[in-house]
Formats: structure tokens, C-alpha cells, sequence
């Protein structure tokens, strides 16, 4: 988002009551429909199915600046997902009618969170294309670089460090933790990927593109 773009949307939804939700806190559920929309200025928010056999399905994650579910306030669309705080969080409670007439009143807002969208979804077709056709590696190549891309934190020596571990890439990708941990070791051995206290490094993303290309 740029800055200008972020100053505008802060400016406005700050005004409204801040919460703070520790880790693991539901935020919504299922069929639940809150009459407002969450602006997130600190953490991250996860946002989930579960699937027949009880295991998360991760289906977006927010962090910010982003404001969540929009889906709700300017479609009235049913909920039919868990929102979780997956780290401590600073969150505002908007109106639903204050955010949409926001959007109304400000169309560089609305474009910039368009363009977001459709960014948003360029990663969904991905994971879709691999769920259809690619194997359990190619699924985690993809999830990796979509974790990379998105909220990778650079690193001096030129890695990118995920702050994900096993457990979240099986609900990212729906394939189990048992599988996850086979693939990974695939990677570590050819030294594309490490793990650390903080999370899993990612030491070369340009390899895992060539790779997931390749459909390797």
C-alpha cells in the first residue's frame, strides 16, 4: 500500500475503539456476520477453514495496513470462516456502513484495495493450479514463495526468513504434516531451505522459482 494511500486509511479507521487480542484468540466465526470490519495495525490475522478431518485450512492471512472482511461490508455476504488472531494483535472496530461509505468517498482507496485483491488472488490460482495438477513439492514450492513474497523479512546474507513452521505450511497447502516434514528435508538436503528458532529460512528463492517452474 503506499504511503499516501496508508496515511489516508489510518487517519480515518483510527478514530474508532482499538482492541487488543492475544495470539490464538477467535476473532469470528463461522456464520457469525460482527457489525463492523477490523483494521489491523499490529500482528497478523489468519483466516481459516477446517476441514472433515479437524485440521486448519488456511485461506488468507492479514497483516497490516489491511481492513477485513470486506466481503461482509459491501456484499453482505455470509461469513463461513474462523478469524484468529496468529500473533498478539491492535485491532479497530469500524462500522460496516462507515467502511463502505469510506471506499464510496475515497476510489484511490478503493483501486489500491482492488489491486491488493487481485494480487491476493494471482496467489489462490496458484495454490488451485497446484492442487489440481502439481505433486505435494510443487504445492510447497508454492507456498513458500507465496510466504516469501508476502511477509518474507530480507536477511543480510540474502536469505528470507519465514516465521512459519511445519504445521503452518500444512494448513496453508492442505496437505499433512507428516507429508510437509518428508518435502522440507527434500529441500534442506539440496540446501534451498534451513530451520531456526525464528522460523524456517529460505536461502534460495530464486532456485525454488526455477524449480516450481520447471514443475521440478
Amino acid at each position: 500500500m503506499p504511503p499516501e494511500i496508508s496515511d489516508k486509511v489510518h487517519q480515518y479507521f483510527s478514530q474508532y475503539p482499538l482492541r487488543h487480542y492475544p495470539k490464538g484468540q477467535i476473532l469470528v466465526f463461522p456464520d457469525e456476520n460482527p457489525p463492523h470490519i477490523f483494521y489491523i495495525t499490529k500482528g497478523r490475522v489468519r483466516q481459516y477453514d477446517v476441514s472433515y478431518r479437524g485440521d486448519e485450512i488456511v485461506i488468507n492471512t492479514f497483516k497490516p495496513p489491511a481492513f477485513f472482511p470486506m466481503s461482509w461490508a459491501l456484499n453482505a455476504t455470509p461469513n463461513k470462516y474462523f478469524y484468529k488472531a496468529e500473533t498478539a494483535v491492535d485491532l479497530h472496530l469500524v462500522p460496516c456502513g462507515d467502511a463502505a461509505a469510506f471506499l464510496q468517498q475515497n476510489p484511490d482507496v478503493t483501486l489500491d484495495l482492488l489491486g491488493r485483491l487481485y494480487r491476493g488472488l494471482e496467489g489462490v490460482y496458484g495454490r488451485l493450479a497446484r492442487l489440481m495438477s502439481g505433486t505435494a513439492y510443487t504445492r510447497l514450492l508454492h507456498e513458500l514463495l507465496v510466504e516469501a513474497r508476502r511477509y518474507g523479512e530480507p536477511l543480510p546474507d540474502g536469505s528470507v526468513l519465514l516465521k512459519v513452521n511445519e504445521t503452518d505450511l500444512a494448513a496453508f497447502s492442505g496437505l499433512s504434516r507428516e507429508t510437509i516434514s518428508r518435502e522440507v528435508r527434500k529441500l534442506k538436503a539440496k540446501g534451498w531451505v534451513g530451520l531456526d528458532k525464528d522460523g524456517m529460512r529460505v536461502k534460495d528463492v530464486a532456485a525454488i522459482e526455477r524449480a516450481l517452474e520447471a514443475g521440478d
